[in-house]
């Protein structure tokens, strides 16, 4: 079993060779063929993960910056919203202030007006009450004490005249 017979060694070595002669001929090309195949669809996987990756960092980032000036977009209008709030309410309040303003004006001149006809009024009727008094002192030529009564009682007619 040990020896060598260069017959078999020929033999086997031919048989080899036409094997791979064979199979070249037979299996190689559809082997290389499917290799390279694989090979491809491997590359091309490869790269279109790629793509889809770099695509996807790309996308996001664009959600980023529109997500950041969404943000910024709503602090504005925050800030405008209270911007024009506090307009708002110091316009109403300018405005509030003006009309009471105005309405105390208003009543200042009523009460001036109606202090005036009082005033007005009350000359009158001193001056009325005065010459009833005068008449009263002259009619009755009456010496200086009943005169100082009669002012007095008239002065007292006025002062009841108004309390009524």
């Amino acid at each position: 079993m040990l020896d060598i017979n260069p017959g078999l060694i020929l033999w086997t070595i031919l048989t080899f060779l036409v094997l791979l002669v064979v199979l070249r001929m037979v299996a190689w090309k559809p082997l290389l063929q499917a290799l390279t195949s694989r090979e491809e669809k491997i590359r091309s996987s490869l790269q279109q993960a790629e793509e889809a990756n770099r695509s996807a960092k790309e996308l996001l980032e664009e959600h980023k910056r529109q997500i950041a000036r969404a943000e910024e977009e709503s602090h504005r209008i925050i800030k405008e919203g209270r911007e024009l709030g506090e307009k708002l309410k110091g316009e109403i309040l300018d405005r509030a202030n003006s009309t009471s303003q105005h309405m105390v004006e208003q009543a200042k001149d009523e009460i001036r007006r109606e202090k005036e006809a009082a005033i007005v009024e009350l000359r009158g009727e001193v001056a009325d009450l005065a010459i009833a008094a005068a008449g009263k002192i002259l009619d009755a030529n009456l010496d200086r004490q009943k005169s100082q009564a009669l002012v007095e009682d008239a002065i007292k007619q006025f002062g009841e005249g108004r309390k009524g």
